[in-house]
């Protein structure tokens, strides 16, 4: 049994299988290139899924600011901000293994050296190898709003979770959400305003200007072209 394998069935064992996940398992449907990079590029800057607490200073080999990505998709505005923030450390999470794939090749064709990314729920990551006080900024661009109503539950964002975020910041250290979806803004909105600890950037207590450090993705240019709007929710860990 592989590491991978040996760690998947540990976790199984730590948390009940009835957890609702946020995400649900795709057909995954790879490119040649995609599939070369799993193979070839995934070793030299993935991270294995493990039980204990990672030391960012052993996997990025500074002590640099650090800024986690949750479901990045197909990577290009994370390699973007690598690129752009020489000085940061960026760490992305992702289940979409095709998505890794393109986000590894668009990494080596920027040389980007600053860059980790591992494969696995990004819940189980924040419990189990994120230790507390150690994160600058989590950014959650355009996470699944699971808009039907019996469906709200899957949303990644609740109350258990921007707690969890929360803890694993440092003081200081900011929560970045962006989507196209009212509604699902409007709840976060409601949730994290309501947790002990979080400060609202916004002067108006709801949402900010989209920040200048945020490219835009095909998601969100397709979008705008559809006539959809983005919010833009940020909050600082205060306490």
């Amino acid at each position: 049994m592989t590491n991978h394998l040996i760690a998947q069935d540990c976790y199984k064992k730590h948390y009940p299988t009835h957890r609702v996940l946020s995400f649900v398992s795709r057909n995954r449907h790879y490119t040649k290139g995609q599939k070369l990079a799993l193979e070839q590029l995934l070793p030299q800057i993935g991270i294995e899924y493990q039980l204990q607490p990672i030391e960012f200073y052993d996997i990025f080999g500074c002590n640099a600011p650090v800024v986690l990505e949750i479901g990045f998709g197909m990577g290009s505005s994370l390699v973007d901000m690598a690129k752009s923030n020489s000085k940061k450390n960026f760490f992305g999470i992702e289940v979409y293994r095709p998505g890794v794939g393109a986000c590894l090749i668009k990494a080596r064709a920027e040389c980007i050296t600053n860059l980790r990314l591992i494969c696995y729920d990004a819940v189980a990551v924040l419990e189990t190898m994120i230790s507390s006080n150690t994160l600058d900024a989590v950014q959650l661009f355009f996470p699944d709003p699971w808009q039907k109503r019996r469906h709200n539950k899957r949303r990644i964002v609740q109350t258990p979770f921007a707690k969890l975020v929360l803890k694993k910041l440092k003081l200081g250290g900011t929560f970045h959400i962006a989507t196209d979806c009212k509604s699902y803004a409007e709840y976060m909105l409601m949730v994290i305003n309501s947790i002990y600890g979080y400060k609202n950037c916004s002067d108006n207590g709801d949402w900010i200007q989209r920040p200048a450090f945020r490219p835009y993705t095909k998601f969100e240019k397709k979008g705008e072209k559809l006539g959809h709007k983005v919010w833009d929710l940020m909050f600082e860990r205060v306490i």
